[in-house]
Formats: C-alpha cells, sequence, structure tokens
C-alpha cells in the first residue's frame, strides 16, 4: 500500500514538473500592451486576482448609460487609459459583464471589457476590469484569467549571472575575478597565514566560536588581512581527497549588492581563481548562464 502511495506521488510531481517546465517563465512584472498596437505598460503579475484590470478614466457609453450599470452589458465603451510614463491611448470595446470587487475601501462595481493583451509574441484576449487605476503604481494588473494554462510566476526576481563575475568581499575591501561554481556546494575563499587566539592546534573543533585572522588575495595580487569568527567546520572531498576546512560569515556580492553568506577558507594560491562562488550564495538570487 504503502509503495503504491509513494509511486502515486512521485508520478503526480514528475507529471506536475512536466506540465510546469511547458509554461513560459514571467516575473513579477513585465512589458505588456492592451490593444492591437496599443501603447506599453509595466503590467504588475497578480496571481491573487481571477481577472485583469487596466487603468480608465473618462468612461463613456454609447447610446447612453442605463441606471444599472448591468443593463450596459452588450454596448459598446470607449475610455481613456494612460501608462506608467503618462503615454495615453483611447480604447473602445464591448461591455461583457460587471464585476463586483470587495476591498479594504468597501465595494465598488466596475465595467468589464475583453481586450487583447499581448507580451512578446503571444497575445491572449481576456475579461478586464476597468478601474482608475490613477494612485497604483502599476496601470495594468495581469491576473488568473491570461496567465492560466501558458506562464508561471516567478517571483524571486532572479538575476542572470555568467561562469565568471567580479565579486566583492565586503571585509577584504577587494573586488575578485570569481569563478561561478554550480557543482560546489560552498563559496569557497583563499586563505593563508591563519591565526586564531589559543587555537587547539590538534582538534579544529575546538576553535569553532574563536577569532581567526587570515590573508586573503584577489587575481590582481592585492593582499589583505580578514578577521572574522570560526563558527564550524565543514568537510570537503574532492578528487585529492577529503579536508576540513574552516566556515566564516562573510559579505560577498556584486558591488552594491553584498549579502551575508558562508565561506570556507582553503589555500588557493595555485589555483586560477582566489574566491570561489558555490551554490549557497546563488540559491535563491541567482541564474547562471555560461554563454555570457
Amino acid at each position: 500500500m504503502f509503495k503504491t502511495i509513494v509511486t502515486a506521488t512521485l508520478f503526480s510531481c514528475i507529471s506536475f514538473s512536466s506540465i510546469a517546465a511547458e509554461k513560459e517563465v514571467l516575473g513579477q512584472t513585465e512589458m505588456m500592451s492592451v490593444s492591437e498596437n496599443g501603447i506599453v505598460f509595466e503590467a504588475r503579475m497578480d496571481t491573487g486576482a481571477v481577472n485583469s484590470s487596466l487603468h480608465a478614466l473618462d468612461i463613456k457609453l454609447e447610446g447612453g448609460s442605463a441606471t444599472k450599470m448591468k443593463d450596459n452589458i452588450g454596448k459598446n465603451v470607449s475610455f481613456t487609459t494612460f501608462n506608467e510614463k503618462g503615454d495615453k491611448e483611447i480604447i473602445t470595446a464591448e461591455i461583457i459583464g460587471t464585476s463586483t470587487v470587495s476591498n479594504s475601501q468597501g465595494t465598488e462595481t466596475r465595467y468589464a471589457v475583453k481586450l487583447p493583451i499581448t507580451y512578446g509574441e503571444s497575445t491572449r484576449s481576456v475579461k478586464v476590469n476597468l478601474k482608475n487605476r490613477t494612485t497604483m503604481d502599476y496601470k495594468l494588473l495581469i491576473g488568473r484569467n491570461w496567465l492560466k494554462s501558458k506562464y508561471v510566476v516567478d517571483v524571486s526576481e532572479k538575476k542572470f549571472i555568467g561562469p565568471t563575475s567580479g565579486i566583492s568581499i565586503v571585509e577584504s575591501g577587494l573586488i575578485f575575478d570569481t569563478r561561478i561554481d554550480t557543482g560546489a556546494v560552498e563559496n569557497s575563499l583563499h586563505a593563508v597565514n591563519l591565526r586564531i587566539k589559543g587555537e587547539d592546534k590538534a582538534n579544529m573543533e575546538n576553535n569553532v566560536g574563536k577569532d581567526v585572522t587570515f590573508t586573503t588575495m584577489n587575481e590582481k595580487d592585492e593582499t589583505v588581512d580578514v578577521t572574522a569568527r570560526i563558527h564550524s567546520t565543514s568537510l570537503i572531498r574532492n578528487a585529492q581527497g577529503s579536508e576540513i576546512r574552516y566556515m566564516v560569515t562573510l559579505t560577498i556580492g556584486e558591488p552594491g549588492e553584498e549579502f551575508k553568506v558562508d565561506v570556507n577558507l582553503r589555500d588557493r594560491s595555485k589555483m586560477t581563481y582566489k574566491l570561489l562562488i558555490g551554490r549557497n550564495w546563488l540559491q535563491g538570487h541567482y541564474i547562471v548562464d555560461v554563454n555570457m
């Protein structure tokens, strides 16, 4: 029974992964246009909204408006919209329904029209609510009705990075010509002449919690001393065998965008790159493109 459940679960995961892999990934915002040859909006992806929503002012109904909004369904409506840059467009479309939306300000009924929304080479015509979004940062909001079946949204805002990059270590004041290595679990920094006050040379574990001062150097032979707290040790296995290295926390990243991350200390004198970036720095922040 357990085997059956596990098999079914694995099959389900594989199926969902396969389906997701076939969909295009969108970021939190994307550049999109509404109507044929229309102005371009920086659109916000909103998976919490059923329908998409567009900034609309000066809404006018052809033939006049009925007392009840629902009685205007089927009529054409013209309205003015603006994008984030202030570019203006007048759009005419048929009212296909109304939507009553509840929020912290109360309830509001809006007209809904069907509009073609274009992203790149793809155009999908969907139901769009018309709303005065003057006070909102994004004038076009993309809901699930446009996203479903074709797109997934990645809100992590990951950046692309190449196989090598100029990386800063704040504590050193140096920029390293760094190897980006998705095969490595941890970051590794060139470190020699390690000095630990009260060092136990027989047992590295007894030095955890002590400050270590070490000398590091970048590819330009710029050399500095750095002091950091040893918070653990790490057993590293490679083609040469295995070794235990001290782990410290340093502030590492592209200049101006550094963040704290764990680094193991190793003598990399004979290696081309004095700083190696592993998955513990990349994860959740970067996608590696080896063609860059």
